[in-house]
């Protein structure tokens, strides 16, 4: 590696936040429904990127705030992670889910579910909520992780009746392949992390991705299966490296049917 790639992955693309802008949907109406998804911060202290991410969330203008999964990596990151979140706005509704690393990082399930509770964030672990938005209405469906978990959209939707649009939220993007969603609640969208785009991936050909990534890296996935965007995510894992994986706070205008 040169010593200019060296320093960019270190020290320049890790802290370069970038918000990529989507439209969802066919619905008419023209208000669509704004969703931010945030992803894989592996917070550790609140620095340069935290401080993009806090400015970039507070000028979206989101009706909706999904938190995806690897918030934190190690315990003594609790604090930190409490500061940022104390930081978001709380106009917008914020849901989240678990990732990997809460369940390796010793810090506690039920710890990180209270630092969640304490700022009026709705941890989804399978479970499903309903919204409305516009006079439309969307189920939201939170599922636990697959390599740390145990997902189960069946207990996630026991009960709940079904709606037009159904947003799932999933942590690693494998779980696409084996959702097991329950017929009369298919999933319209899924939103995914984990993969870090590659995290190292020089020319956009990622080099090593982690258990629970299956065939997929990043952005859209319209094949087979329900649409699925993979977030690049925000922080690193192992390594405080990005190389042509940028940081991505994912914006999404959904525009929901009647």
């Amino acid at each position: 590696m040169s010593l200019g790639a060296a320093i960019d992955g270190l020290l320049i693309t890790p802290r370069r936040l970038v918000t990529s802008d989507h439209v969802f949907g066919t619905g008419a109406a023209p208000d669509p429904l704004r969703i931010l998804q945030v992803s894989d911060l592996h917070v550790h202290t609140i620095g340069t990127l935290q401080r993009q991410l806090l400015e970039q969330i507070h000028a979206s203008q989101a009706d909706l705030i999904v938190i995806t999964g690897d918030s934190i990596d190690r315990a003594q990151a609790l604090p930190a992670f409490d500061m940022l979140l104390a930081e978001f706005p709380r106009a917008p509704r914020t849901l989240a889910i678990l990732g990997n690393w809460e369940y390796r990082c010793n810090a506690g399930i039920g710890e990180i579910s209270r630092v969640y509770e304490r700022h009026g964030i709705d941890l989804l672990v399978n479970r499903s909520i309903t919204l409305e938005h516009g006079g439309r209405t969307i189920r939201v469906t939170g599922l636990d992780d697959i390599v740390g978990g145990r997902p189960d959209a069946v207990a996630a939707l026991a009960g709940a009746a079904s709606h037009q649009q159904h947003l799932v939220l999933a942590h690693c993007p494998i779980t696409r392949d084996t959702l097991g969603m329950p017929p009369e609640h298919p999933a319209s969208l899924i939103l995914s992390g984990h993969t870090h785009g590659g995290q190292v991936a020089p020319f956009g050909i990622a080099t090593i991705l982690p258990p629970g990534c299956g065939r997929y890296v990043a952005g859209w996935y319209r094949d087979a299966g329900p649409p699925m965007y993979v977030s690049r995510g925000i922080g690193t894992s192992l390594f405080p490296v990005r190389i042509g994986a940028t940081p991505e706070l994912v914006r999404i205008d959904w525009h929901l049917q009647s």
